[in-house]
């Protein structure tokens, strides 16, 4: 798969929910992801990127969002989600968006990185 193909997909799947099939289709074993902050703003390997999403489902209700179209330069990709969700644990809603910025090598996302604005402390 080209850079566009996976970028394609990538979006297409987001956009439809199948955020497991990202996982398993597009996504080396030995992937990295990056956080602007957190208790673990590096995620190494497909175990831990996991850990990170399967936190992020129980934690965060998702209402609806948006899915842009991506952009794609050499094995770079990225792509912007806007999000409207509510954090369970104490019942605030929010709206955001974030910038992902995607590698790819061998076929495969070997690193992602999102950017976006951290909440204002209480």
């Amino acid at each position: 798969m080209t850079t566009q193909d996976i970028a394609n997909n990538l979006v297409a799947w987001c956009r439809q929910g199948e955020y497991d099939k990202c996982y398993n289709d597009l996504y080396s074993p030995d992937v990295i992801s990056i956080e602007p902050d957190g208790d673990n703003p590096v995620s190494n390997g497909m175990p831990e990127v996991l850990k990170k999403a399967e936190w992020w489902a129980e934690n965060y209700e998702y209402h609806g969002g948006d899915v842009s179209d991506p952009i794609v330069a050499d094995n770079w990709f990225t792509v912007r989600f806007d999000m409207d969700t509510t954090f369970r644990p104490t019942g605030q809603r929010t709206q955001m968006s974030e910038l992902a910025v995607y590698q790819v090598q061998d076929g495969k996302i070997v690193k992602e990185q999102f950017f976006y604005d951290s909440e204002p402390e209480a």
